[in-house]
């Protein structure tokens, strides 16, 4: 069973440009000790026959086909608004500044 360290972690925050305490370190290097060990007994059961998979039962794609149907005019989507310019909406800006 391989252990991480605390100097691993330290350097693995440095890597990735994490500043941890004193106390983030020792409170990482437990969970990813026991990340770990969790790792470690899966991989005792996975055999050559055994494929990998991301779900306990297989999954298929639930999405429907694309199908073109209705759509607006743009006549009709702009009707209920309270401003357009013919084609668009019209809005006011959201920042304060005139665009």
């Amino acid at each position: 069973m391989s252990e991480i360290s605390a100097e691993q972690v330290a350097h693995l925050a440095n890597l990735s440009r994490i500043a941890l305490t004193d106390e983030e370190i020792e409170h990482l290097t437990a969970e990813l000790g026991q990340i770990m060990q969790a790792v470690e007994k899966v991989s005792e059961v996975a055999t050559p026959d055994v494929p990998p998979t991301s779900h306990p039962i297989p999954m298929q794609n639930v999405f429907r086909d694309d199908v073109v149907g209705q759509t607006l005019t743009v006549e009709q989507a702009l009707a209920g608004a309270p401003e357009s310019d013919g084609s668009r909406f019209v809005v006011s800006a959201i920042l304060g500044e005139e665009q």
